[in-house]
């Protein structure tokens, strides 16, 4: 069993100003009582943070498939709480640089980073099914397995979950795709049937990083996706690449967009504004959400005013480091 550590998802509501002395001894009598609990109850008052774009794959052989604008938090393994942290701010979306050595993935930004208890399976994979399992019990009242997300609240949310390959990437993806295992046994990863079809699931895995094209791409049943690169998505080598390949594509925003020299909206240039629409024009005609990582962080409010303009332009994962900036900005 997984304790959080995160007052947020624990803590017992404060009754309010003003309520009755016998009212709130009701309330502190009744806490905890089994009569007032249910079993979904670890994400029921998170919010996944979305802003409500309608995204649809209509050029492809699957049901219409909804995404919403979601919050991303980058390098999650960072944080003292790995994905616990992410999930309490409401994003649906984490990643994870991976490192193998002697079959085991290890989980960190640079190699001085790593340790020997800092794993993919520690500090991801079992949590993530912790929580699964516990948002999808077995009871009297259920007709058929279930299949809901992390979150209590919307359950048919997925999570983008994002592994980068760091060492090298044919053997580390192989053993990342081994290590999916205990969700693809649950069937709690999203999959591709015959290179047309996509379902959702609870979890959606996209490969970055080094992660190799060539095994992913040519797959035609799979759970695994393929990060493409979001300002090369003209070239030749990814003209083919559509949403059911990468349902979402990333780029570094400085080396696609261009360094920001100003502080006043609009934030960025015309010919920078320009190259922004045609990479989210070209990734949306296919089907392709957008992603920007590397943006400016400081000043706080060119990094707000970037923020800003990247949801009013449609990218679908909004990629931050400050999580409590970024939920309060919004």
């Amino acid at each position: 069993m997984f304790f959080f550590g995160i007052v947020a998802l624990l803590a017992v509501p404060t009754p309010a100003f003003g309520v009755t002395s016998s009212l709130q001894s009701i309330l502190r009598n009744t806490h905890g009582s089994k009569d007032y609990g249910y079993p979904t109850d670890l994400t029921r008052d998170l919010l996944p943070v979305s802003l409500c774009m309608i995204f649809y794959l209509e050029s492809f052989e699957s049901s219409q498939t909804r995404t919403l604008l979601t919050l991303e938090s980058r390098v999650d393994y960072w944080r003292d709480e790995p994905f616990y942290t992410g999930l309490s701010h409401g994003c649906t979306s984490t990643e994870a640089d991976v490192w193998l050595y002697n079959g085991t993935l290890y989980v960190g930004h640079d190699q001085s980073a790593l340790t020997a208890s800092r794993t993919l399976e520690s500090l991801y994979i079992n949590p993530i099914l912790d929580v699964l399992e516990r948002q999808n019990p077995e009871s009297p009242f259920v007709s058929k397995p279930t299949k809901n997300g992390v979150w209590d609240t919307d359950t048919e949310q997925t999570l983008y979950f994002f592994i980068d390959v760091k060492t090298s990437g044919v053997e580390t993806f192989k053993a990342v795709i081994a290590a999916l295992e205990p969700l693809r046994e649950k069937g709690y990863l999203t999959t591709v049937k015959d290179g047309k079809t996509i379902t959702n699931g609870p979890v959606t895995v996209i490969g970055t990083g080094e992660t190799p094209l060539d095994l992913v791409a040519p797959v035609k049943d799979r759970d695994y996706f393929f990060d493409a690169p979001l300002a090369e998505l003209t070239d030749a080598k990814y003209a083919d690449i559509t949403g059911i390949v990468s349902p979402v594509a990333s780029t570094d925003f400085q080396k696609a967009v261009g360094k920001i020299t100003r502080d006043t909206d609009p934030i960025l240039g015309d010919a920078q504004l320009k190259a922004l629409r045609d990479q989210i024009s070209t990734a949306n005609e296919r089907g392709i959400g957008a992603r920007y990582w590397n943006t400016p962080y400081f000043p706080i409010r060119a990094r707000n005013l970037v923020w800003r303009t990247l949801l009013r332009e449609g990218v679908i994962l909004l990629n931050a480091d400050d999580l409590d900036a970024v939920t309060a900005l919004f």
